[in-house]
């Protein structure tokens, strides 16, 4: 591994980021293909919180979050820190001190296959972070890593720039150059669902309007009555 701090990569365009934030990660990945989510072992320490923002990625080791206090300078308003490790660590990498320092610079959240801790002031500051762990257990300052280089998280390549997206569905990235399309297949899946919300509130079913009853039959799916399931052997 390299051990290096690119600096200054370019970033999706911040309309779309915001427009791609406003539709949230279940509808993007959806409208996706259902590619891009970095799986459900990234949960938010808070609720209710959506953000959406440009990736500064960070390779650490184990056990040591030097390369996050790098990484800080990188940062730009807009920006979402994406922090993981060359092999697993659960260890609290981040807290409270260094989200006071990304507060400052504009950056929008923490998304981190590590720990974090000082949840309780994350939450008071309005921090927001996914993660795969909360823990107590501090870090050292001492072993070389990376960033802005591609990273893998939750088997989802990420590079600098990416739009990476987050509310209480989990997360999920967006190619940068993929991000204009995303928005626009992402507003035709909203547009889709209103017109199936307002179906189902004038009472049709989802056998009818998704055509399910025929594949219901074709799987060789039976209807029976209670009293002919009772005579059934």
């Amino acid at each position: 591994m390299r051990t290096l701090i690119v600096t200054d990569p370019p970033r999706a365009d911040a309309g779309t980021v915001d427009r791609l934030a406003g539709y949230g990660v279940a509808t993007v990945h959806e409208a996706m293909g259902r590619t891009g989510y970095l799986g459900p072992g990234l949960r938010p320490i808070q609720q209710g919180a959506r953000v959406g923002g440009t990736a500064v990625t960070v390779l650490c080791w184990p056990g040591d979050n030097l390369m996050i206090h790098a990484a800080v300078e990188q940062c730009r308003p807009g920006d979402v820190l994406v922090v993981t490790t060359t092999s697993p660590c659960s260890d609290g990498l981040f807290g409270e001190l260094f989200a006071t320092a990304l507060q400052v610079r504009g950056v929008r959240g923490l998304v981190t296959e590590t720990g974090v801790r000082d949840v309780a002031e994350l939450r008071a500051m309005g921090f927001p972070a996914w993660s795969a762990a909360v823990s107590a257990q501090g870090s050292v300052k001492a072993t070389p890593g990376a960033v802005n280089v591609p990273i893998v998280v939750g088997g989802q390549r990420i590079c600098a720039g990416d739009v990476v997206l987050a509310d209480d569905d989990g997360v999920l990235c967006v190619p940068r150059l993929e991000a204009e399309r995303a928005a626009e297949a992402a507003q035709a899946r909203l547009e889709k669902e209103e017109a199936t919300r307002e179906a189902f509130r004038a009472g049709q079913l989802g056998l009818d309007r998704y055509g399910l009853r025929a594949k219901l039959a074709e799987l060789g799916v039976e209807y029976v009555t209670y009293e002919d399931y009772q005579d059934m052997p």
